[in-house]
């Protein structure tokens, strides 16, 4: 039996802390606004969006507010993707160590969530393509859930456990992860390996940032002893 000091419900960001999928979201999104005949972001501004909303980061990306121009280039940016998908060039490989981890926390008490900005058509092709579809739990999206960092998603994940927040960790790479779990009372752990620096991720409020997966448990057991 796994012992990760009293937690029960472990939740995850997708992009970024599961799997490395940059490079799918930036030439989905450079392609987008290409097609659109607007100059072109720059990677890091995109990757810094990474886990919002498709609409919410566009509109952060772009500097604007302009409904019709977010609509038409999420609307690109969904068929260019929907495009890659169905020719089995979409590569989303998992991060070093997240497997094993997986593996690690495969217990009877122990919920495994993933809330992140994908939709659920994408996150379940992901996770299905990864054969780690039926390790976990609870899975929330756009499609029912407000946008990170609002805490809905974590709520929603907690609701259909049956967990409470004391009971619930939030592992992910951006401080939209960590805004969200601290809203939702739970426990708030970066990771050093995603697409936001560790320094933001402490300064976001951070229980612990780890460098690498493996690291996971024994933090949680390090912080539930303190607590």
């Amino acid at each position: 039996m796994t012992e990760i000091g009293g937690y029960r419900l472990v939740v995850f960001d997708c992009d970024g802390t599961l799997v490395d999928s940059q490079h799918n979201i930036v030439a989905g999104m450079l392609a987008a606004w290409r097609r659109h005949g607007l100059p072109e972001p720059t990677p890091e501004q995109v990757r810094r969006q990474v886990g919002l909303t498709l609409e919410i980061g566009i509109a952060r990306v772009l500097e604007s507010d302009d409904p019709v121009m977010i609509a038409n280039l999420a609307a690109a940016y969904r068929e260019i993707v929907r495009d890659l998908r169905s020719r089995a060039e979409l590569h989303e490989p998992l991060f070093d160590g997240i497997r094993e981890l997986i593996d690690a926390l495969s217990a009877p008490e122990i919920f495994l969530g993933v809330a992140t900005g994908k939709n659920l058509v994408g996150l379940e092709h992901t996770l299905r393509e990864l054969g780690l579809r039926d390790r976990f739990h609870t899975l929330q999206t756009p499609d029912h859930c407000r946008s990170k960092p609002d805490p809905h998603m974590v709520l929603r994940a907690m609701a259909e456990t049956a967990v409470e927040p004391a009971q619930t960790v939030v592992i992910g790479d951006t401080t939209f992860d960590i805004e969200m779990a601290r809203s939702a009372g739970a426990t708030a752990i970066g990771v050093g390996w995603g697409y936001h620096e560790v320094e933001e991720l402490h300064a976001a409020g951070a229980d612990a940032v780890l460098q690498h997966p493996s690291e996971l448990i024994h933090c949680l057991q390090s912080l539930s002893a303190n607590r």
